[in-house]
């Protein structure tokens, strides 16, 4: 696979650059056919670089990446994949592929280097870093995806913005990269297919549900106390629990479809017979899906374990005999350390203390 720096040219132009590309075609008087079946083999059909290029006239002007893969890592285990990808400020960002038993597959897109949420739970939140990535650096994430699973013969379903950083932190390149993927002249993907979860980013939430209507939601609620939600959390205190479940309600309105709402499992901190009932409460005349998913546990946050799996069991069947539509999260790749961001934290500290980058506060 090329990368960006196998195609070091200075006029040469990134496929992702619709303006640039489009440049290109005018001062080269190419056919606009030949950039339609370029994009069509890169975006849609996810073939080979040296592929797509053959029948391209100015293959030598196009950069196909704007990522290096830096590693892949497979689970031994079930059929995950991680990759880890490097900016071209030398960063590192990872991309997590499942594969479904039932034969689809799901990509986890990350938006950003690191997170300014600073989760207690989780192990990017702990980096200290948060640098946006471009909708390029996103959408190229989708491609080489695309293209490791078209070469075994597989198709790429759904993509999740679960991966590092909140979307909403980075809604300005979020937004233009929803547009590239539902576009029938780039990715034409489903919006359907695509799902974008945040930690509660009330106004990110309105204005994407106005935008895209059809692009699914997740909230990562994970307790309904406000302490403990605080706690876990921090961005609680921009936008409380109440300001919250009006958003819900609000994008229930909007979109038809329902909110995805994203519960981690956590032994003695959201997990008993209360919490559920709390649960049930706060959801009520909601329309929402549960994902109740397994804690896999990280080297920062030592004072959190995952819940058992006959009280996680326990959990689900209270919420399910309430009418709640309620799900349990099989977790993949547990052995190719399933914390996001737990592989680049050190690289990525490293990287951002010698460009005397500052570090975000939270």
């Amino acid at each position: 696979m090329r990368t960006s720096s196998d195609r070091s040219l200075s006029n040469a132009v990134s496929i992702f650059d619709s303006e640039a590309v489009e440049q290109l075609r005018k001062e080269t008087r190419l056919d606009p056919e030949h950039v339609r079946a370029l994009r069509n083999a890169l975006f849609k059909k996810f073939e080979a670089d040296d592929v797509a290029l053959t029948r391209f006239p100015e293959r030598d002007r196009i950069v196909c990446h704007s990522l290096e893969l830096f590693c892949r890592c497979d689970s031994q285990v079930d059929g995950a994949s991680k990759l880890l990808l490097k900016t071209a400020t030398g960063m590192l960002i990872e991309s997590v592929i499942l594969r479904i038993a039932t034969g689809r597959s799901t990509l986890c897109v990350s938006s950003q280097v690191g997170c300014a949420a600073a989760c207690d739970f989780c192990a990017t939140g702990k980096m200290g870093i948060a640098q946006n990535l471009s909708s390029a650096e996103i959408l190229d994430q989708v491609v080489q995806t695309g293209q490791l699973l078209a070469a075994e013969g597989r198709r790429l379903h759904n993509i999740v913005f679960m991966g590092m950083g909140e979307p909403f932190h980075n809604e300005e390149n979020l937004f233009e990269t929803l547009d590239a993927l539902t576009s029938p002249k780039l990715f034409n993907r489903s919006p359907g297919s695509i799902l974008v979860s945040t930690v509660g980013v009330t106004d990110g939430m309105r204005r994407c549900a106005e935008r895209f209507p059809k692009v699914n939601l997740a909230l990562s609620l994970h307790s309904v106390n406000p302490e403990v939600r605080r706690e876990l959390i921090p961005l609680t205190k921009k936008h409380p629990l109440d300001e919250l479940q009006e958003t819900i309600r609000e994008l229930n309105h909007r979109q038809g479809i329902p909110v995805m709402i994203e519960y981690l499992m956590l032994a003695g901190k959201n997990d008993s017979a209360n919490d559920a009932s709390q649960l049930v409460d706060w959801l009520h005349g909601l329309n929402v899906h549960v994902n109740l998913i397994p804690y896999n546990e990280i080297e920062d946050a030592p004072h959190l374990t995952g819940t058992a799996d006959a009280t996680i069991r326990t959990f689900a069947s209270t919420l399910k005999e309430s009418g709640l539509t309620t799900t349990v999260r099989y977790s993949l790749g547990s052995d190719i350390a399933a914390a996001c961001g737990q592989l680049v934290r050190k690289e990525n500290r490293q990287q951002a203390m010698a460009s005397n980058w500052e570090l975000p506060r939270v």
